[in-house]
């Protein structure tokens, strides 16, 4: 069965270890809301990468991380502390909050640039005695993923569902507001740090259509 999420963060985790292998990692979360009622077998999104838990304990869950994931995602530089964007699958009788988001992830890229929003005064400075409302932050894509973003389509960062602002050549913009800043991680990354990027899946299947099932 599929695992559905929707990428709308649940709680904001914290990595307890990452153990490195030689073609994979185990890795351990500290996640209380997400581990209620869970056990091995259960899926969770964790910075919008669908993992298996393998066992849960004191509010803790780990789960495998194997190759192919570790290549396609930044998990593999997680240490302990990171925080971590934690979300459970949708259930069938839920709401749809963001988009359909599979935890399949399809690159990463890397922050270019975070500015604060039009509350700003010149230069990006928020004026005395005003609050700023929300960030602007720019990322590259890769250049497999192109293609597939368009200005107000819907993009997964990280495994938070948001719309994209403003398009250029080689990179996205996607506008933060406050509750998203408070509630994941996309409120700490900065300039250079890298980003899981899943892209709308159903760009992905109109392309596939379009082309007539050819292999690629």
């Amino acid at each position: 069965m599929v695992r559905v999420f929707t990428g709308i963060v649940e709680e904001l985790g914290e990595v307890v270890a990452l153990e490195q292998a030689p073609d994979s990692a185990q890795l351990t979360v500290r996640g209380s809301l997400v581990t209620s009622g869970a056990s091995a077998g259960d899926s969770i999104a964790v910075n919008g990468v669908c993992v298996t838990m393998t066992g849960t304990s004191g509010g803790t869950f780990s789960a495998d991380v194997m190759g192919e994931t570790l290549s396609r995602s930044s998990l593999g530089g997680l240490a302990a502390g990171a925080p971590v964007n934690l979300e459970r699958p949708m259930r069938l009788d839920g709401r749809l909050g963001g988009h359909l988001v599979l935890g399949h992830v399809d690159g990463t890229g890397t922050v270019l640039e975070r500015r604060p929003g039009s509350s700003g005064g010149s230069g990006g400075v928020v004026p005395a005695g005003q609050t700023q409302r929300w960030d602007v932050v720019r990322i590259s894509v890769p250049p497999p993923l192109r293609r597939y973003v368009a200005e107000k389509g819907s993009v997964a960062v990280d495994g938070v569902s948001l719309t994209i602002s403003a398009i250029g050549p080689d990179w996205i913009e996607v506008s933060l507001i406050p509750e998203t800043l408070a509630r994941t991680t996309l409120g700490s990354r900065q300039p250079g740090d890298a980003v899981n990027l899943e892209v709308d899946m159903i760009a992905k299947y109109v392309e596939r259509l379009l082309d007539g099932g050819r292999d690629q």
